[in-house]
């Protein structure tokens, strides 16, 4: 056998064998690329996408309500919202946590208890001027998958609607726990006079919103880490947090002060630290 032959038969194997290289590269950056580009595929190829909770709209759902009771029930169509966010905010944060109830056991059940309590106080807030609508409690079950509700809530039939942000802190406290990195804010229950009765459920609501809103600064902390600069955190989260509870605070000595003495300088309570 020649041996120009040999060398050309193995410069041909070579070109194949480096072009039958070149192909499995580039097919492997395709279907790199298209992962990485493709949030679908990456789903495709490793976890399902985990969607976002839907709850029926009760705002649509009410009948004309009192202008007495309208106040009352926007604050608590507000928390139904605020309650969606929550849950929305603890599923993207337990990804991949528990079993396969995790979801129903710690998210959804919770929330749809959550969600009875507000409905009824809304139900009784209309009912106390006007003729309280029934089967109202058929809307706090809430499920996984789909698009959110996206009303306003405005209690005018515009729908409750929900928005991406964790279960809140024990209800009526207006504090959050000292762990490290959370946000702490000064107690507002432990520094209030004596609550007449006729006063207790409005200031009771405005502690469980105070809560609420600390768990929604907290979970921002938690989904915004490392965004923006130096006074990323007070400009973004705690001042519109202190601004939050001014009003809150505001709506809790108003309360008291309808029926006895209203409290004075508890808005200094507002300002929260990290």
């Amino acid at each position: 056998m020649p041996a120009t032959g040999g060398r050309h038969r193995l410069s041909r194997r070579t070109k194949i064998a480096t072009a039958a290289l070149g192909l499995g590269i580039a097919a492997g950056a395709l279907v790199i690329a298209t992962t990485v580009g493709d949030p679908g595929a990456a789903n495709a190829a490793g976890a399902a996408p985990s969607g976002q909770i839907t709850c029926p709209d009760v705002a649509s759902q009410l009948p004309a309500i009192p202008a007495k009771a309208q106040a009352e029930v926007q604050r608590n169509l507000d928390l139904l919202n605020t309650q969606i966010s929550e849950a929305n905010n603890r599923l993207v944060t337990t990804v991949g946590q528990g079993g396969p109830n995790f979801v129903q056991n710690a998210i959804l059940g919770p929330l749809k208890d959550k969600r009875v309590s507000t409905i009824d106080r809304i139900a009784i807030a209309i009912g106390r001027q006007g003729q309280k609508p029934q089967g109202l409690d058929r809307l706090a079950t809430c499920s996984l998958g789909g698009q959110a509700n996206t009303g306003t809530g405005t209690g005018t039939g515009a729908g409750t609607g929900a928005a991406p942000a964790s279960t809140a802190p024990a209800a009526g406290t207006g504090t959050t726990g000292t762990a490290a990195g959370q946000i702490t804010c000064p107690d507002v229950a432990s520094q209030l006079p004596a609550i007449p009765a006729q006063a207790q459920a409005e200031v009771q609501r405005n502690l469980d919103l105070l809560n609420t809103q600390i768990a929604e600064a907290n979970n921002r902390l938690v989904t915004t880490a490392g965004q923006g600069g130096p006074n990323f955190v007070q400009n973004a989260i705690l001042g519109p947090l202190e601004d939050k509870r001014v009003a809150t605070i505001n709506r809790i000595a108003t309360a008291i002060g309808r029926t006895a003495a209203k409290p004075q300088g508890l808005d200094a309570l507002a300002p929260c630290t990290r």
